[in-house]
């Protein structure tokens, strides 16, 4: 018995992660986590330009924010299948992927994207991808769930190979993907978690200053109800005309931790501190809408917040530039988008247009380039987002830049899909996105098209529809229709497109086509 015991004791000595040689966060841990990241020039210089060299992502689409925010999400657990744009990778033959979620995908799922490869068999593809899951529904981080299984994270070690530059693709890197990228072995393309102040509504605003770049009036790293409160009697006393002012969450995203709050009836010659202070909590409009005034306040607590003006406007638009700082340091501006916000104070995020508007495309994409310039002097990595919110004035457009997302977000996905897809790329000097064939693509994207007459609707019969219309991507002419967090739609009836076209219109188009299909098949017999 004892020899068979011993057997079992080896074989699991084979499979079961030795105990972490570092605490998560201790000084070790960085250090080690820190001299990982000092590979990446390499890789990036050897390994990602050559399309024939073998290399290794692992991809984690792990949202790793606020979970009692994140949590006003529905379908949340779906929004892991945004990442898999990631796949269209494959395309480049010794390339090999290791894509992780909470939960299984759906077959039909996966063999819907690596259709989409150009000029690769999905057999070729297929075999150069690793799937693993958690096999968890909870609603904690995919990167938490991962290290809580060490058996997992043995897994994802042995599929990438030791003879292959490797490094890991995140949504968001906070200490969690720290300590996991260190327990793996690889780096992370991504920001390092000690800077992630600067991707924060109060650390954007520092920024913005900087880089010389306008921003709204208001104040920053407030931590209580009272220095909101504070806060917003001075922005009215400074702007006697001011109506409303926005109240944010350091840390909230896609617009859930944000508020509005409105000066109406405010006293113009009474005790204007005391009046906002008492009314606070009953004007306060929260645009999460699970949130209560205790929590938002709770929260602020925690994370800290700002309050600026809400800016008004006749003409007002809401476009983004999105950016890249290379592990060489070098700034690109990688993208602009005219960003589509939708709710009851039109905070949340909903879609985009790519590219941003002819009228101010180029500019906004200058102000990112000088953002971005002082992010890179502060040593930030990787893809992140700033958004603008654009006033139009009778001698042209005002634009203020609002925060900086530290992170990917709902306009990477599309783009990157296009980029991977077409082999195109964004000119920023002239606002364009070239192939290179010459022509130009546009594309309309959500990823919030929701009814509920798509309930019940199965991956299979998305794609019968899709196909049956001619609504399906068309690799020769480089336009159609490409869907997105599909395993959401039968349970939630919610899920994302990214229509393709020669110009906006035609992608307008064909998002307004799509709609109209799904409401004609799937409407009640």
């Amino acid at each position: 018995m004892s020899d068979f015991l011993s057997q079992i004791q080896n074989t699991q000595r084979r499979f079961v992660q030795p105990t972490p040689l570092y605490a998560a966060g201790s000084p070790e841990e960085i250090d080690a986590f820190e001299q990982l990241q000092r590979g990446l020039s390499v890789i990036f210089e050897t390994s990602f330009p050559d399309p024939l060299s073998p290399k290794t992502v692992v991809v984690l689409p792990s949202t790793t924010l606020d979970e009692e925010i994140l949590g006003e999400l529905e379908g949340e657990l779906h929004y892991e299948e945004r990442m898999l744009s990631m796949l269209m990778l494959l395309r480049m033959p010794r390339t090999h992927l290791v894509y992780v979620t909470s939960t299984p995908l759906d077959p039909v799922i996966v063999d819907y994207y690596l259709h989409l490869l150009p000029g690769v068999p999905s057999w070729h593809a297929r075999k150069r991808l690793t799937l693993l899951s958690c096999y968890d529904l909870s609603p904690k981080s995919l990167t938490q769930k991962v290290l809580e299984r060490p058996r997992l994270i043995e897994a994802i070690k042995r599929h990438v190979s030791a003879e292959h530059p490797a490094h890991l693709a995140c949504y968001n890197v906070t200490a969690l993907e720290r300590t996991l990228a260190v327990q793996l072995g690889i780096p992370i393309y991504g920001c390092d978690p000690q800077l992630l102040h600067w991707g924060t509504k109060s650390g954007s605003r520092t920024i913005f200053r900087k880089a010389g770049v306008a921003l709204p009036a208001g104040f920053e790293n407030l931590s209580s109800e009272q220095e909101v409160a504070e806060a917003l009697t001075q922005l009215k006393q400074t702007y006697p005309a001011l109506r409303k002012a926005v109240v944010k969450l350091n840390e909230g995203f896609g617009g859930e931790g944000n508020a509005i709050f409105s000066y109406q009836d405010a006293p113009s010659d009474g005790p204007l501190g005391a009046w906002i202070a008492q009314q606070l909590p009953h004007r306060l409009q929260l645009v999460a809408p699970m949130l209560t005034y205790e929590m938002f306040m709770r929260k602020m607590a925690e994370m800290r917040g700002i309050v600026e003006v809400f800016l008004e406007g006749d003409i007002k638009t809401s476009p983004s530039v999105q950016c890249r700082i290379t592990p060489l340091g070098q700034v690109e501006i990688i993208s602009t988008h005219d960003q589509v916000l939708r709710g009851a104070s039109g905070q949340v995020f909903i879609g985009a247009s790519f590219p941003a508007a002819s009228d101010y495309c180029i500019e906004i994409g200058e102000m990112g380039e000088r953002i971005a310039k002082e992010m890179a002097n502060l040593g930030v990595l990787g893809r992140f987002g700033v958004d603008f919110i654009s006033v139009k004035q009778p001698d042209g457009w005002q634009h203020y830049a609002i925060e900086i997302n530290l992170r990917k977000g709902g306009t990477t996905h599309p783009f990157l899909m296009l980029q991977l897809l077409t082999h195109g790329h964004y000119e920023a000097h002239t606002g364009c996105y070239q192939m290179p064939n010459g022509q130009t693509r546009c594309y309309f994207a959500s990823d919030s098209l929701k009814s509920d007459l798509y309930r019940g609707t199965t991956p299979q019969d998305l794609i019968e529809i899709a196909v049956f219309h001619g609504l399906h991507y068309d690799g020769a002419s480089q336009e159609g229709v490409m869907f997105h967090m599909i395993g959401a739609m039968s349970e939630f009836g919610k899920l994302g497109v990214v229509c393709i076209a020669s110009t906006p219109q035609k992608a307008q188009a064909l998002y307004h086509k799509t709609v109209e299909v799904f409401e004609f098949e799937l409407k009640p017999a």
